[in-house]
């Protein structure tokens, strides 16, 4: 009976409440998942870093004085034009063997645009060569005679002194030797012609190549390899006179024609500011050059002529062009140091921390600058913390920071 009651208590299910788990290895993969969250964050924070931030920028531009800006007198129209320009053509007339040119292309002063066929030059080189040669020849060979010509005449000398030999045999060895004197001269002067008409023909080799006046850029391209071209007309004929047009657009100005009832109101050196028609937004400052003494009987206009007081590539010649004649400063406000105006697009602007700020451009990075704004509307004035001609960026996102990295859109 006992065992059997032993029997029973071993298949009896032990009701009591297991032992807690240890919280040791819950704690161990808590601090793994913390350190791999961190390690993750900071990898994106420094890519994030790293990473070049697109971004838009705008100029600080910068008016003089403190007042408005110089009111308009005079409007016109007008076209931008080259004054130096030039269709470049051979000296002479021959076939074209090769053009270097195209539309466009930027050349430099002396660049060679194309080149001629050179036989026929190069066949008047060679037989101007060959004259050279023989004149030099024929030099040596007059020089040769004289000289044994001169000993004949010493031996004869002395031996007239010794009355070996009659007079007329030494004065006939005497006038051989002036004789050969002048023959030599003159073959010395044909050298030298024939060396000048070398140089002549190496001209005419030279001519052959067609180089650039000056620098410019080609707008014109006249001529193709096989075709005839020729300085002059053909009168009619199938003959080139041009290889291309180049023009130095360093010497780019405006040309206006105004009203002679108007024409009182343009000065010299008046500032002036142009707008193209094809960049409507763009103020281009500017100032007359010249108003040219005479009119256009037809029109009843005088030609002034404007400076373009900006280089950009923007601009090219037979644009048209709008200009405004604005106001000189009187000779009170000229000697006034007056401060000068900053203007910022309000793009530029932003509140960070509570300050106006904004991120001027230094090289591939941004400076945050505090800045002192002024007004309302676009652009806004700034007082304080940029400087003329730098760069701001426009709309600066929330993740531009000081000395964030950026590229430029």
């Amino acid at each position: 009976m006992n065992s059997k009651a032993d029997l029973l208590k071993e298949l009896r299910i032990d009701r009591k409440p297991e032992p807690p788990p240890s919280r040791r290895g819950l704690w161990i993969g808590l601090g793994i998942a913390a350190a791999v969250v961190l390690l993750a964050a900071l990898v994106w924070l420094w890519l994030g870093a790293s990473r070049p931030i697109p971004v838009r920028t705008a100029p600080v531009a910068a008016s003089g004085g403190a007042g408005a800006a110089p009111a308009s007198v005079l409007d016109a129209s007008g076209y931008v034009v080259a004054r130096r320009i030039a269709t470049v053509s051979a000296k002479i007339t021959g076939r074209v063997r090769e053009v270097m040119i195209e539309e466009g292309m930027a050349v430099e002063d002396n660049q060679i645009l194309a080149t001629l066929d050179p036989i026929d030059a190069d066949a008047e080189r060679e037989l101007a060569a060959s004259r050279v040669s023989a004149a030099r020849s024929q030099v040596s060979g007059v020089q040769a005679r004289l000289e044994q010509a001169q000993s004949e005449a010493r031996r004869l000398e002395t031996l007239v002194g010794q009355q070996l030999v009659s007079r007329s045999q030494y004065d006939q060895a005497v006038a051989q030797r002036d004789a050969l004197r002048s023959e030599l001269e003159t073959a010395r002067r044909n050298a030298q012609v024939a060396g000048d008409q070398l140089s002549l023909a190496d001209i005419g080799v030279d001519n052959t190549v067609v180089r650039a006046p000056f620098a410019g850029v080609i707008t014109a391209k006249a001529a193709q390899p096989g075709e005839i071209v020729s300085p002059l007309s053909a009168g009619g004929g199938f003959t080139r006179t041009g290889i291309g047009t180049i023009v130095d657009m360093d010497s780019l100005e405006i040309e206006v024609d105004v009203g002679e009832a108007y024409i009182g109101r343009v000065q010299p050196r008046m500032p002036v500011q142009a707008t193209l028609n094809a960049y409507p937004d763009w103020k281009i400052p500017a100032e007359v050059i010249a108003i040219v003494p005479t009119a256009d009987r037809g029109k009843a206009t005088v030609k002034v002529r404007i400076a373009l007081k900006v280089k950009d590539p923007r601009i090219v010649p037979d644009m048209g062009v709008s200009v405004s004649f604005l106001e000189q400063a009187t000779e009170a406000e000229a000697a006034e140091d007056a401060p000068r105006i900053l203007r910022v697009p309000a793009a530029a602007l932003v509140q960070r921390d509570g300050r106006t700020v904004a991120f001027a451009v230094a090289g591939d990075r941004v400076e945050q600058r505090v800045v002192q704004a002024a007004g309302s509307g676009d652009p806004r004035e700034v007082r304080s913390g940029l400087a003329a001609g730098e760069d701001v960026v426009l709309d600066p996102p929330d993740a531009l920071s000081d000395g964030s990295a950026i590229v430029r859109e």
